[in-house]
């Protein structure tokens, strides 16, 4: 999973991979496979400041990946919150956001659209291409909010090519993985610096607490492991910087996370994986002789 959706007290001393831009063609989809799947996340109020804003937020991610290694993967999805302010005020929001990234991750097209309140506030719609070989940046065609034609400059990771990225460094026992990412939010025209810190992998122990969930025993035999990722503006990538938002969560192998967190600094909300339904992948095309 990858909607932007943590514990970075980055050890200076710890192991460090830097991503200054994404790997070869060769290292996408051949090694990691993630399995298509729906997910759904009650969330709450996990901590919120003395005296902030807010008093109590809850809500519900519904989170769906499809397709497969050899075609590309479509991430699905629908964020909705109701958040009460200290002063009685409520406000119902909801996200919902389709990305499709082709197997090489040299594609993307991303389409989303925020509510407030039942009335459409934001909405996105657009293409991102790049040549793996170059490191000559991200061409981005947009057609909504306007439409509109550049070039990011910086080399970055599209989400599911980050996911297996991150996957990979937690093979290698890793615990810092670093890269830039582009995922066609803010309007298609942001880049994230991102700082991803991996735990040890864990034991089946872990997940002891999903059992009681459909298909929640199935993820005992996975290799998971707990990871955080900080987000942050690209040209602010000191260690003493405080990131734009945190998340973290259960990162299992196959592209499944459970044990949701998000901190927007103010306040922290916390996911529960209620609802986990295994998909299948479509099936790759056959050579024919």
């Amino acid at each position: 999973m990858h909607f932007r959706l943590i514990v970075v007290s980055v050890l200076v001393v710890a192991p460090v991979v830097l991503a200054s831009g994404p790997a070869g063609a060769d290292a996408v989809g051949d090694d990691v496979v993630f399995r298509p799947h729906r997910a759904v996340y009650d969330l709450k109020l996990d901590r919120s400041s003395p005296g902030g804003a807010v008093a109590n937020v809850s809500g519900r991610v519904v989170y769906e990946l499809l397709g497969s290694a050899c075609e590309g993967y479509a991430q699905n999805m629908r964020f909705v919150t109701e958040t009460s302010s200290s002063e009685g005020e409520s406000e119902v929001s909801d996200l919902r956001t389709a990305s499709w990234e082709d197997a090489k991750a040299t594609r993307l097209r991303f389409n989303s659209s925020t509510y407030s309140n039942e009335r459409l506030s934001e909405q996105t719609q657009g293409t991102a291409a790049k040549q793996r070989a170059t490191a000559n940046g991200i061409d981005v065609g947009l057609s909504k909010p306007a439409k509109k034609s550049f070039k990011v400059a910086t080399p970055a990771y599209f989400p599911i090519e980050h996911s297996m990225a991150v996957v990979r460094a937690a093979r290698a026992k890793k615990t810092i993985f670093a890269a830039d990412l582009y995922d066609g939010s803010e309007n298609g025209e942001k880049v994230y610096a991102t700082t991803t810190a991996i735990g040890r992998q864990s034991t089946p122990e872990a997940t002891r607490h999903l059992a009681r969930l459909k298909n929640g025993d199935m993820l005992s035999s996975v290799a998971s492991w707990p990871v955080s990722i900080s987000y942050f503006t690209p040209v602010a990538k000191r260690a003493d910087t405080v990131p734009l938002y945190e998340m973290s969560f259960r990162f299992y192998e196959n592209g499944i996370t459970s044990d949701l967190r998000i901190d927007h600094g103010e306040f922290a909300l916390k996911g529960e994986l209620t609802e986990l339904i295994l998909l299948d992948p479509n099936p790759c095309p056959t050579n024919k002789k």
